[in-house]
């Protein structure tokens, strides 16, 4: 069963289709200031945290979600952020769109679908290619932050970032259970309140490694891009189902 489309009339909004009309992020803000983005902002919990802690960065928070892009616009509202945008977008797809000399200065990634059953791990988002690619998406010593409450997904990740050249380790180890300072979403608090982990993992940029002799592979769109954006409803539920 389709579920009702929400009208998003927010003016923290953008209209996914204007993405090709945009020549940078920045002038989506009133200030120019550093730019990060959160795939998978759930119903922007953890967005508006983050973006009170911040102030001086602007952040671009997507979901594929529509009900969460509004509830993520009505909670940025009520706090009165200016440095959040909220767009209702696949993260391949907005990034086919977003130049690689469009330096990010962080990454987010939380709790997004872990796809647990074998036959569909290869739609695990956070692959080799697109850590590889978000790697060209981050400015010289940009963060990326990946958080799951899945072990072997977190195992998958780490190991994946610890063979790869294009990031160095903010840890003491491949992972851990918390990070200083770190917002936690509505899903996330809910897991810490029964006393299970979740599985937290912070990189780098190598500014060392020189990406402009790297291949970057081609942005390939995900099944939802080809199929649409509404998500399987048999899909497990997750933080985001990107």
């Amino acid at each position: 069963m389709t579920q009702r489309v929400i009208e998003i009339t927010s003016p923290i909004f953008l209209d996914p289709s204007t993405l090709p009309q945009i020549d940078t992020f920045h002038s989506l803000f009133k200030h120019k200031r550093p730019l990060a983005l959160e795939i998978g902002c759930g119903t922007g919990d953890f967005i508006v945290q983050r973006a009170r802690q911040f102030p001086e960065i602007n952040f671009i928070a997507i979901d594929i979600y529509n009900k969460g892009c509004f509830k993520t616009c009505k909670r940025v509202e009520r706090y009165n952020l200016d440095n959040v945008r909220v767009i209702r977008v696949e993260a391949r797809h907005l990034l086919s769109h977003l130049a690689p000399t469009e330096a990010l200065c962080a990454v987010y990634i939380n709790c997004p679908d872990p796809w647990p059953k074998k036959r569909h791990r290869r739609r695990r988002l956070a692959s080799q290619r697109f850590l590889t690619q978000l790697a060209h998406f981050l400015e010289p010593e940009g963060e990326l932050y990946f958080s799951t409450d899945v072990e072997d997904y977190a195992v998958e990740v780490a190991m994946t970032l610890e063979e790869m050249p294009h990031f160095v380790n903010r840890l003491h180890a491949p992972l851990t259970y918390a990070l200083d300072n770190y917002p936690s979403s509505r899903y996330m608090q809910r897991f810490k309140e029964q006393g299970l982990p979740i599985h937290y993992i912070h990189r780098q940029r190598n500014p060392a490694f020189d990406l402009q002799r790297a291949h970057m592979p081609e942005l390939e769109l995900s099944f939802r891009c080809r199929q649409g954006l509404e998500p399987d409803p048999h899909a497990r539920p997750a933080c985001n189902n990107i």
